[in-house]
């Protein structure tokens, strides 16, 4: 028994990926993903343009520029790339949390593959963690 290969509308791509019917469009005219099957009415997407769409999520969420996105899928990468090396004169946007006098965290999100949402997790765990350390050293 031979299973046919599943077949998505663009509202069905939408809701998997999380993306808006702009977007998704914008991707297809940018030619980070390929273009649907069939055209008008009867155009429809498959389980490799979900595919696609997961795979540039991944990588806008860990800070990856379009254009970068663009030259990895040229080169046919399959998982998240390590960042480029810095290059002289580049310019990088950095986080800083002052967690205390003398006591601070640097993070750089895109490098680090975190998302804002992530950022904010990790600072305040790190406050907890800190404040923790300076409660048990205070029971001693």
């Amino acid at each position: 028994m031979k299973l046919e290969p599943k077949e998505f509308s663009l509202d069905e791509l939408c809701t998997l990926t999380g993306m808006s019917k702009r977007t998704v469009r914008f991707y297809i005219q940018r030619e980070l993903v390929d273009r649907p099957l069939g055209s008008g009415k009867g155009a429809h997407y498959t389980q490799d343009h979900l595919s696609q769409l997961l795979t540039i999520r991944k990588w806008k969420k860990a800070g990856l520029s379009l254009e970068r996105i663009s030259e990895l899928l040229r080169e046919g990468e399959e998982s998240a790339p390590p960042p480029r090396p810095r290059r002289e004169g580049a310019v990088e946007v950095w986080s800083h949390l002052n967690i205390a006098d003398g006591v601070e965290l640097h993070i750089q999100p895109g490098r680090a593959g975190l998302g804002p949402e992530e950022v904010r997790e990790l600072f305040r765990k790190t406050m907890e963690a800190y404040r923790s350390i300076k409660t048990d050293e205070g029971n001693k």
